[in-house]
């Protein structure tokens, strides 16, 4: 089921945003994703937030800001079971068009992004990490 985030969600959100940062990034030093939690953990309740929740307990969420997709992830043992698609479906319900940056090393990620319909748009070095990322866009079909 995917559903609004509540308060009582965060400390799960925040599990599974620094496990699947360190798991999907290992070309990011860890201690980039350790010193941005307590930043992260204060700006998630602000932003626009879907979890996908199963028997009670939090497997994945997105983070929206407008039509720009903050982040998606998913915990690692309900991956590759259809719940980022899940998620995208709620985004792509909402927004006529999505962005998102994903780094290039990602490449499941990226793979998952083009198969959902995501399109090239520019490379680019993060400066924050020095790793390039790749942005991306989706659009409903006729909107353009």
């Amino acid at each position: 089921m995917i559903r609004a985030f509540q308060k009582r969600d965060l400390e799960p959100v925040m599990e599974i945003w620094l496990s699947a940062n360190l798991q999907a990034h290992p070309f990011v030093p860890r201690s980039y994703w350790e010193s941005h939690f307590a930043e992260v953990k204060t700006m998630l309740p602000q932003a626009e937030l879907y979890v996908a929740e199963e028997d009670g307990v939090v497997r994945g969420f997105i983070g929206l800001d407008g039509g720009y997709i903050a982040g998606l992830f998913v915990a690692e043992a309900w991956r590759s079971r259809g719940i980022g698609r899940q998620l995208l479906k709620k985004a792509k319900s909402l927004y006529l068009a999505l962005a998102l940056h994903v780094y290039e090393e990602n490449e499941p990620a990226v793979r998952f992004y083009r198969r959902e319909g995501f399109l090239q748009e520019e490379t680019r070095v993060d400066p924050e990490t020095n790793c390039r990322e790749i942005r991306m866009r989706w659009e409903k079909a006729g909107c353009r």
